[in-house]
């Protein structure tokens, strides 16, 4: 089998699926496992237990999937095009900021899909292989194996960057035991910029290439379960699910390009929509409006947590003073608490006119 020509062959089908990017990595991740081991040390994965529970299978592709000897990795973008300015709407504490990745269809199973449609053209032109595919569904250093395939560095934020479409994309894999061509690794071109950095708002990047996720926003406001840190309430701004500082700020998504996938697009205009149309969402209207959205993972208890601390940090009026005065009394214990802290927040502000 001339598995160079394959390997084309597999960029191209890529490509009419969708994929903006394929590259094909091997599996040696000795460096970045000594990294993750360390971080994993530090503790910086506060209560996201899942990224130590599997050992080395995140770092040793082979044991996660035995016989892989590639990993074909792909990339694809989801900023949608025409949706409200990330800058004016953080600016604008009536409203709530939605991460970027998170306005439309949740990714995961549309790329897993097209990730399965792909491997099914490998086995159509070759006949059966070993393979697996991955979505952010399984312990796996997908930044890392993008970098060795070719489709971006790891910028001092830990995301991926590529020179020529920033870093507004999703990544998925497809481990194969096919002996395809490697493609090179990416370098890096973040040179002295800090910006990345200096803009986040709860200093949780606290030093180049090194984020403690425990300070985090996106860690904040989906992964962490219980009650968030007094001290990084004021930091979170309007930032009600996720965190895209970092992105926003960074001078290589200038080349970045809105996605052409519909799935993405922005639902009930979460793009910029009022924190209090949000927070009198119940729990029924939340299900049925989150659904088939990756928001819908945090439930709507910390849906309204986090909404909560927004609106604590929102101008004083009368609706805000409303509207955290009608969840007062939330059977939920983490709600209340959230609730108690924004109405004392307003207690000592100024009136707004």
């Amino acid at each position: 089998m001339d598995y160079a020509e394959l390997a084309v062959a597999i960029r191209r089908w890529g490509a009419e699926l969708g994929f903006q990017q394929v590259g094909i990595a091997g599996t040696e991740l000795a460096a970045d496992e000594t990294h993750l081991l360390n971080w994993l040390e530090a503790g910086r994965h506060g209560e996201m237990d899942y990224m130590q529970r599997h050992g080395t299978k995140r770092s040793r592709p082979q044991e996660l999937q035995p016989g892989t000897l590639r990993v074909v990795s792909v990339r694809m973008d989801y900023a949608p095009p025409g949706i409200a300015n990330g800058w004016e709407v953080l600016a604008d504490t009536s409203l709530g900021y939605v991460s970027r990745y998170a306005l439309g269809r949740d990714y995961h199973k549309l790329m897993r899909n097209r990730l399965q449609q792909l491997a099914d053209r490998i086995a159509a032109q070759i006949g059966p292989f070993g393979y697996r595919a991955f979505v952010d569904s399984a312990p796996v250093l997908e930044r890392a194996l993008a970098r060795n395939a070719g489709l971006g560095w790891i910028g001092k934020h830990t995301c991926l960057i590529n020179r020529d479409a920033g870093s507004w994309f999703f990544l998925g894999e497809l481990y194969t035991d096919l002996p395809l061509p490697l493609d090179q690794a990416a370098t890096a071109h973040c040179g002295s910029c800090t910006r990345c950095l200096d803009i986040c708002p709860t200093q949780a990047i606290v030093a180049p290439y090194q984020v403690d996720a425990r300070r985090c926003i996106s860690y904040l406001t989906i992964e962490l379960h219980g009650s968030i840190p007094e001290p990084l309430r004021k930091p979170m701004g309007n930032r009600i699910y996720g965190c895209d500082d970092c992105q926003l700020i960074c001078p290589w998504n200038k080349f970045s390009e809105p996605t052409a996938e519909a799935d993405f697009s922005p639902r009930h205009k979460l793009d910029g929509a009022a924190l209090i149309d949000l927070f009198a969402w119940s729990e029924d209207e939340f299900l049925r409006r989150t659904e088939g959205s990756a928001i819908r993972r945090i439930g709507h208890e910390r849906w309204l947590r986090n909404i909560a601390v927004a609106l604590g940090n929102a101008r004083d009026t009368a609706g805000v003073v409303a509207a955290l005065q009608s969840r007062a009394a939330h059977p939920s214990e983490l709600v209340r608490e959230h609730v108690q802290w924004a109405l004392q927040q307003h207690a000592t502000a100024a009136p707004a006119t």
